[in-house]
């Protein structure tokens, strides 16, 4: 199984609002995208300097599986609004045995 992990830090302007549409809409992923295993959407409660504030954990049964969810079309109108909500990302892909 490959897992997918990834890290979101958010904008400050209307940071609550728009870390609630992004979770709803990688929510909104499972369903069209066959290839996706299963998914959990975290919203951070810790306000260290350290901490993001979404994570997201996905699971896939392929390394290919997770490239078709990466360019999936429904994924990539996801990424185009995260990318213009947030500062950075940080991700983590490995292989469970």
């Amino acid at each position: 199984m490959v897992v997918h992990i990834v890290m979101f830090k958010f904008k400050d302007e209307k940071k609550a609002l728009n870390i609630g549409i992004a979770k709803d809409m990688l929510e909104g992923l499972e369903r069209p995208i066959a290839e996706l295993k299963s998914m959990e959407v975290g919203v951070n409660f810790d306000e260290s300097p350290r901490a993001m504030d979404l994570c997201i954990y996905t699971t896939f049964q392929t390394q290919e599986d997770l490239k078709t969810y990466a360019e999936h079309p429904e994924h990539l109108k996801v990424v185009e609004f995260i990318k213009s909500v947030t500062l950075e990302s940080k991700v983590v892909d490995y292989i469970l045995e």
